[in-house]
């Protein structure tokens, strides 16, 4: 069975009142991050007899079971593309932390076992890689955390070869009127590693990361804001993308209030996952199974997914059988963070 259209589409909102949590002052954004989405190399011998995933805001894990069905072992590249990050737009991103190779801190195991995993990463403008010419000036092809520093550090010479080649462009001023520079590449990062399938055997591949959450100090669903005729082009992107439904806005109406200013510190966090792009495997996922935790009770959520169920105060349940995503998950969870 191919789950798909409104079989997909089918919508939980956990709906509780929230009371008393602290809030945010701050009035920025920052955009979530998609993660996910196991690749390898084709192989029409390699089925994935089920697959656990269990979101929280602070962490992602992922159990996959899979099975060689053929008579001989098979060896196969795996690999999980971590988010490309265009620094042009790096500050709108929600990066969870200061390591600039492995920035979700992903993990993986086999069998139980921790496997080394080699991290992959190139910088690019466009279709050019120009890793080398970053390489050789000493700037970091992802510069979070300590080493946003070496930008502000590098000698001129340095800066001029980055600015004439389009790697660098001026971003405002400082308080001193002296010019502030962003850079315009592209990073793209992948967990690559050997696997070896033995036949007729199970193989269990689990990961975990901490995933990118997007933020927002207020939500445009809020009714202050959604009756705004001039929001009604996004509010039908979030019913499309997070399947809200009628009573979540009810609950968030007494959440929230009705005035246009948030005066109840309502926020939203998103979380994405590259859920459709198992292609590469034997057949369905026989067996699928996805819990979101919101940690809080208080707090609301919606998403799309089959056959979703309550399974504690916090966390709800989605199941399915033979099942091949065709959309990509994005979770959404409204309150006081």
């Amino acid at each position: 069975m191919r789950l798909s259209g409104p079989s997909l589409a089918l919508a939980f909102s956990f709906l509780l009142f929230i009371a008393g949590l602290q809030s945010a002052q701050a009035n920025d954004s920052a955009a979530e991050l998609s993660v996910g989405g196991l690749n390898f190399t084709k192989s029409d011998d390699i089925s994935m007899e089920s697959e656990e995933l269990t979101i929280t805001p602070d962490l992602v894990t992922v159990r996959y079971t899979f099975r060689n069905n053929a008579a001989n072992p098979v060896n196969l590249t795996v690999a999980f593309p971590l988010p490309d990050l265009d620094l042009a737009e790096a500050a709108t991103y929600a990066i969870p932390t200061n390591d600039p190779v492995n920035f979700v801190g992903f993990e993986t195991k086999v069998d139980g076992k921790p496997v080394k995993l080699n991290i992959v990463q190139r910088a690019v403008l466009g279709t050019k890689d120009i890793g080398a010419t970053l390489r050789g000036l000493g700037v970091p092809l992802l510069p979070v955390g300590a080493q946003q520093m070496k930008l502000t550090e590098l000698p001129q010479p340095a800066r001029d070869k980055l600015i004439d080649e389009g790697l660098l462009t001026q971003a405002g001023t400082n308080d001193k009127g002296q010019p502030l520079f962003e850079p315009t590449w592209t990073v793209k990062t992948s967990a690559v590693r050997q696997q070896a399938f033995a036949p007729n055997r199970l193989v269990t591949v689990e990961h975990r990361y901490r995933p990118s959450v997007g933020l927002s100090q207020d939500t445009v669903l809020r009714k202050g804001l959604r009756q705004n005729k001039g929001m009604e082009r996004e509010l039908e992107r979030y019913r499309n993308e997070y399947c809200i439904q009628p009573a979540f806005l009810d609950a968030l109406d007494k959440l929230g209030g009705g005035t246009e200013a948030n005066t109840r510190k309502v926020q939203e966090r998103r979380i994405a996952y590259r859920l459709k792009t198992g292609a590469n495997w034997a057949g369905p996922i026989k067996d699928f199974r996805l819990v979101v935790d919101r940690q809080k009770a208080e707090r609301l959520v919606s998403f799309c997914a089959p056959n979703m169920k309550p399974i504690s105060p916090t966390a709800i349940e989605a199941t399915a059988k033979d099942f091949t995503p065709d959309k990509d998950l994005k979770i959404l969870i409204v309150g006081r963070f």
